[in-house]
């Protein structure tokens, strides 16, 4: 396996580890600034509990994706669509949602910093998944 593929796979484990453990904090109710994005928003339970199952799938298919990121590229693929789609959702949560009339102590910035660093892992697997693909010679 390239560097390139050794990275893009660590990246994905790293990947599959973060939304367990945001699975993990939804479960237990732990408003952790990172694996809840909006840790201060009030939530009820059961959003909560929605929140852990879908994070324990994304867990799942970030693991599955990395078993072999290279000849098996299409969950990498679908993994990359999806958090292109997820940060897109975010970005409009953020820019469109009146969190004041939930509290005036709320501060979207906490919320656009944690959606930039989720951009900005999404763009290192890009350029991972780029550079491990094998070059295709004419």
């Amino acid at each position: 396996m390239s560097k390139d593929a050794s990275i893009l796979r660590w990246s994905l484990i790293a990947g599959a580890i973060y939304f367990g453990c945001i699975a993990l904090a939804h479960t237990i109710g732990l408003k952790i600034p990172g694996l809840f994005i909006y840790f201060n928003v009030p939530s009820h339970p059961y959003q909560d509990h929605i929140i852990a199952f879908l994070a324990f799938g994304w867990s799942s298919f970030f693991y599955v994706a990395s078993v072999d990121p290279v000849n098996h590229s299409l969950p990498v693929k679908a993994i990359i669509l999806s958090s292109a789609v997820a940060i897109c959702g975010l970005s409009g949560i953020n820019t469109f949602s009146d969190f004041a009339s939930l509290s005036p102590s709320i501060n979207v910035k906490h919320f656009w910093v944690q959606t930039t660093l989720l951009l900005g892992y999404l763009i290192w697997l890009i350029v991972f998944y780029k550079r491990s693909r094998p070059c295709k010679s004419a």
